[in-house]
């Protein structure tokens, strides 16, 4: 049995999409208005050293790229129907929440299939999601609670 109460992961997985929603809904609109100011008859060149408009597209495209990247993790998490659940003495995993204590901090890890790098809240923890791109990711595959390595300082303290 884990100390302290766990998150529930069906709880976090709606928390998850509903924070890639909002996000994809905030980026899309930002794509949309840089779109429209790289082809605004305004923003064209007044002169040879003048670049607003080749900014602006550089700018638009990579928003769209950005939006395109943000759609797949929603689709991905989307598809989840459920994240498996993990025992202590388990071998960490692909959708394992884990406690580590990293370089003497106390950090909540997620690893799931994307959107590496975003922070959920949930029942007082900030848990960060891991995807593969992580290294860190890759080094927690396979460790159990007590398990420990030296670079990074990291101590696996439990797993759910």
């Amino acid at each position: 049995m884990h100390v302290g109460l766990p998150p529930m992961k069906s709880t976090l997985l709606e928390k998850i999409r509903i924070e890639l929603r909002a996000r994809l809904d905030r980026l899309a609109k930002a794509a949309m208005d840089a779109h429209a100011a790289a082809t605004d008859p305004g923003s064209k060149a007044e002169g040879k050293y003048d670049t607003r408009s080749l900014e602006a597209s550089y700018l638009a495209a990579g928003q769209a790229r950005q939006v395109d990247e943000l759609a797949e993790s929603l689709r991905i998490f989307e598809s989840l129907a459920s994240l498996p659940e993990f025992e202590m003495e388990d071998p960490i995993d692909a959708g394992a929440l884990v406690e580590v204590e990293l370089r003497g901090e106390t950090s909540h890890l997620l690893l799931v299939p994307a959107a590496g790098g975003l922070i959920i809240e949930d029942h007082g923890l900030e848990i960060t999601l891991l995807s593969p791109a992580s290294e860190l990711y890759r080094k927690l595959l396979g460790m159990v609670a007590g398990e420990s390595s030296e670079e990074p300082a990291l101590l696996v303290m439990d797993v759910w």
